[in-house]
């Protein structure tokens, strides 16, 4: 009974010693887990030195990258100011016009005969009234001598204003007919291009028919969207750089012209337009551009 008791009491002294070991090797391994961790492979520390340097975009500059579209600021549908048939096409779609040059010219026989024959009835009209000045003149110093009754003098005097107001008249009449002439030419308004053409020789324009369509190049607008953020820290004539795909290695300059006061409540942005000079012309209106702010 003695030995019985004596082995359950060994028995029991080795189980709580193999515990204790098993709890001390549980806690060495949880403290050397919580601050010391393995090392890592000698390929990937450059990556981890490199990750833990990074910052974010807006951390390391107040600048702001969006993409937007050139749009042009001026688009004009010509057409002319009196209905006619079409004589001359001086341009195609895609041509490149200056302001004032012509683009197409309506017939304008009539308009000039007619032209012809008033210029001819205000030559006649000048030398009635040259003539009625002559004799008012005479009739001045008859007067004044006494000579002729003061009726003569009067009826004098009334030819030479009627044959004032006649030249003035035959004048005018002259005037509007060298404006229709003048305005069977029609011309651009604008430095541009062409976008449309919708008419060729022989083909009638009647009230409101438009010929041509023509955008303005220089300068054009370049839209996009701002984030709201932004909204205090961007504003007409911050510095603007745009890059489009047909020339991949060159930077164009603009400013900020207007920025829109109502953002949009599903994308949380507001609109901005940049200027660009774009004197020679590269850059075309529906052009896509990868934009940079700094605002």
């Amino acid at each position: 009974m003695k030995r019985s008791l004596v082995v359950i009491l060994l028995l029991l002294s080795i189980g709580l010693v193999r515990c204790a070991n098993d709890e001390s090797k549980a806690a060495t391994i949880d403290a050397s887990t919580s601050t010391v961790a393995p090392p890592l492979p000698e390929d990937v520390k450059h990556i981890a030195v490199a990750t833990t340097d990074v910052a974010p975009a807006e951390a390391r500059s107040n600048t702001f990258a969006a993409t937007g579209e050139f749009v042009s600021p001026v688009r004009s549908e010509l057409a002319p100011k009196s209905p006619g048939r079409v004589a001359k096409t001086y341009v195609e779609e895609g041509s490149r016009v200056s302001r004032g040059q012509p683009v197409l010219e309506l017939e304008s026989d009539y308009a000039r005969l007619n032209l012809q024959a008033a210029e001819a009835d205000a030559m006649r009209a000048k030398a009635v009234r040259d003539e009625a000045a002559r004799d008012l003149e005479r009739k001045k110093d008859l007067i004044a001598k006494d000579s002729i009754a003061q009726a003569t003098f009067d009826r004098s005097q009334a030819g030479f204003e009627q044959g004032n107001a006649a030249l003035a008249a035959a004048q005018a009449r002259v005037a509007l007919l060298r404006q229709q002439v003048a305005d069977t030419t029609l011309r651009s308004p604008v430095d541009g291009i062409v976008a449309e053409k919708r008419t060729d020789v022989g083909a009638r324009l009647g009230d409101g028919g438009v010929a041509f369509v023509v955008v303005q190049l220089s300068p054009l607008r370049l839209r996009f969207d701002v984030p709201e953020r932004y909204l205090s820290r961007i504003g007409a004539g911050d510095k603007v750089s745009a890059r489009v795909d047909p020339y991949p290695n060159e930077t164009f300059e603009g400013r900020i012209k207007t920025v829109g006061g109502v953002i949009d409540p599903k994308t949380r942005t507001m609109f901005a337009e940049a200027e660009f000079p774009n004197r020679d012309g590269r850059l075309r209106p529906g052009l896509f551009a990868r934009v940079e702010v700094a605002p």
